[in-house]
């Protein structure tokens, strides 16, 4: 209990530090620029402890739970014994079909319960008055996320170059902005973002790390990272390709009515 306490105490010294010159910058900003005392100076304190106690927590959980579920995770659906192949020397890209449904699963699952997608899909909504279901914008995500992941996996077991992926990525993402309806253009690209956040990120790291890890032939370090660019890149795919479809849509209801 005593080491538990000590390695808490760490992480909140080091969570001070990291969050202490964005507080000095906005406290800076309100009494030297704007110079206007702080509106309610004992909510903002206690609200910035609150905020300070959470990510330390929040890290101690990542250090607990998600990293290592994530490695488990990984680690468990490559083992030779779960494929049921003898040699790994013998598997090829095939063998590893549960891999990419838990990461299908996962990625559609945390980009669900992402909170700042839930955020950014409410206002969403609320600007548009309900013309975007905050709803439909929360699965269009999740599936882009979903196939995201599903191919970044894919390509962590082939070795593929992770380049080739992002530039055919990234060119049918400039395809698919000249010719989407600009009022979903910039949500589109906020989607991305957001899907990278406090759910997705640190789980969806372990599993690339511990997939990359355990793969006959691949590098942690050259193969492990880049999970996080699919899950930025295919929710915008997927946003930009649901309002070209519910724009051809809603043309052909009009043009078959009498």
């Amino acid at each position: 209990m005593i080491e538990y306490l000590n390695h808490f105490a760490q992480t909140l010294l080091a969570t001070c530090r990291n969050v202490l010159p964005i507080a000095g910058i906005i406290m800076g900003f309100q009494l030297l620029v704007i110079r206007k005392p702080l509106p309610y100076p004992k909510n903002t304190l206690i609200g910035f402890l609150y905020v300070l106690l959470g990510i330390a927590f929040f890290l101690e959980g990542l250090n607990m739970a998600l990293f290592p579920l994530g490695n488990l995770m990984a680690d468990q659906l490559t083992s030779s014994e779960f494929l049921g192949i003898n040699s790994q020397h013998s598997m090829n890209w095939q063998s590893y079909c549960w891999v990419y449904v838990f990461a299908a699963c996962i990625g559609f699952a945390t980009a669900l319960a992402e909170p700042s997608l839930l955020a950014v899909a409410l206002k969403a909504e609320d600007i548009s008055a309900g013309a975007i279901s905050a709803w439909g914008l929360r699965l269009t995500v999740s599936v882009g996320v979903a196939f995201g992941l599903a191919l970044g996996t894919f390509r962590i077991v082939t070795g593929t170059e992770l380049y080739l992926y992002i530039g055919i990525s990234y060119l049918i993402v400039i395809v698919q902005t000249l010719f989407a309806p600009n009022i979903i253009i910039g949500l589109a690209f906020d989607s991305g973002g957001v899907t990278t956040s406090t759910v997705t990120v640190p789980l969806v790291t372990a599993m690339g790390l511990g997939l990359a890890s355990n793969v006959p032939g691949r590098n942690p370090l050259l193969d492990g990272f880049g999970l996080i660019a699919f899950a930025c890149l295919f929710p915008i795919i997927a946003v930009l390709g649901y309002a070209k479809l519910a724009e051809w849509r809603s043309k052909d209801r009009f043009s078959s009515k009498p």
